[in-house]
């Protein structure tokens, strides 16, 4: 980052898709960690929310996912080069990214 970049505050939510796969929820988030270093962003604190049921479900076989927040700090380009990043991942099931 350079020095005219100014570091703003993020949180990430994200819902998990983990059928299929054999990682833990800690493996996740530690990777999740290491691509928002990969986009010159810094984790400042993750929390698992746990499995909630969706309100709508679109894949019976799938009414529920787990939730994580990730709190981080970077350049205002970081969350769409986060998301992007991600964008491929079969873990990740949505990801919403706003402002803290």
């Amino acid at each position: 980052m350079t020095a005219s970049q100014s570091t703003k505050h993020y949180r990430a939510t994200i819902i998990l898709d983990m059928r299929g796969h054999d990682e833990s929820v800690e493996q996740i988030i530690e990777k999740l960690k290491g691509t928002l270093a990969a986009v010159d962003a810094a984790a400042t604190s993750d929390k698992s929310l746990g499995q909630k049921d969706f309100v709508r479900v679109t894949d019976r076989k799938n009414p529920n996912g787990i939730y994580l927040q990730i709190h981080f700090d970077g350049p205002s380009t970081a969350p769409i080069a986060f998301r992007e990043k991600l964008r491929l991942d079969r873990t990740i099931k949505r990801i919403f990214i706003q402002t803290a």
